[in-house]
């Protein structure tokens, strides 16, 4: 109860309570895998995974970088390339209003950050694709990232790491500029094989459409997050095709690894040092 006050006649009145303290917006999270409330703080020292369920939570290219770059050693390459509307595409909206709105709203310029940097003093090139910007989607601009990092790693003779988040495939409002760069970054992949490259592929959720179906299936050593959507068509899209339910668990990390598609499964807090020892083993 809020004490009261006396007036100079001596009356007591009663003190007016205190608004209530609201909880700050932001300070908590809600696990999708098991539901739980996470203290945000929590998860991001976990590197974005629940503490109960450790399901992997969304995290973006930038702090993916951040996870797994030796402080102060990443070198960003390609900064200056941006996507252009070459097709005059429209859908809800032209596609040159929706590039503008996902720089904006993401503060990435296209879906993926590419450079070099240190993994445990090891140098290696590095591509990361971010499920924010339009799902991820590989367009002119990603693909050109990719093939010229792809590139300088051979010319280099760096070991190569690609972490795929790209729930969106090729990306359609580029048509044939978007499904082309499949074939040029898998032609730039067997030219870094040719010269005895190391290429570790990291899947990551949502890893889907034609990267799925090009250089993201294509590593020396493929290694996936827990419960990972990895495939070509989603369980979505294939019931809203063909109306047919996929099995459970069917294009899950779990499932790809017990049919030999991919070679782990490695939890993110562990990945800095799995990568490290891949690049030992291997030599690199």
């Amino acid at each position: 109860m809020a004490e009261g006050k006396v007036d100079s006649k001596g009356w007591s009145q009663q003190a007016q309570p205190r608004p209530k303290r609201g909880v700050p917006e932001g300070l908590w999270v809600r696990c999708p895998g098991c539901g739980a409330t996470i203290f945000r703080k929590r998860a991001e020292e976990l590197f974005g995974v629940c503490p109960d369920c450790e399901y992997h939570f969304y995290v973006s290219a930038s702090d993916r970088i951040t996870q797994l770059i030796d402080e102060g050693t990443f070198e960003e390459w390609d900064t200056d390339l941006e996507p252009i509307d070459s097709l005059k595409f429209e859908d809800r909206r032209p596609y040159k209003d929706r590039l503008k709105a996902e720089q904006k709203r993401t503060g990435l310029k296209d879906a993926a950050i590419v450079g070099t940097g240190m993994i445990r003093a090891r140098r290696v090139a590095i591509a990361v694709t971010d499920s924010a910007f339009i799902m991820g989607s590989m367009g002119a601009v990603v693909g050109e990232k990719l093939t010229r990092t792809i590139e300088r790693a051979t010319e280099q003779n760096l070991p190569l790491i690609i972490i795929s988040a790209s729930g969106g495939g090729a990306r359609m409002h580029e048509g044939i500029l978007s499904l082309m760069q499949m074939a040029k970054v898998s032609a730039a992949l067997a030219k870094f094989d040719d010269a005895g490259g190391l290429y570790i592929s990291v899947l990551t959720n949502p890893t889907m459409g034609g990267v799925a179906a090009s250089f993201a299936s294509l590593g020396d050593v493929i290694i996936a997050e827990p419960k990972a959507l990895i495939g070509f068509a989603g369980p979505r899209t294939i019931y809203a095709t063909i109306r047919i339910e996929l099995p459970k668990g069917f294009q899950t990390s779990e499932f790809l690894l017990e049919h030999g598609f991919i070679d782990r499964i490695v939890k993110r807090s562990d990945l800095k040092s799995e990568l490290a020892q891949l690049i030992d083993y291997c030599g690199k």
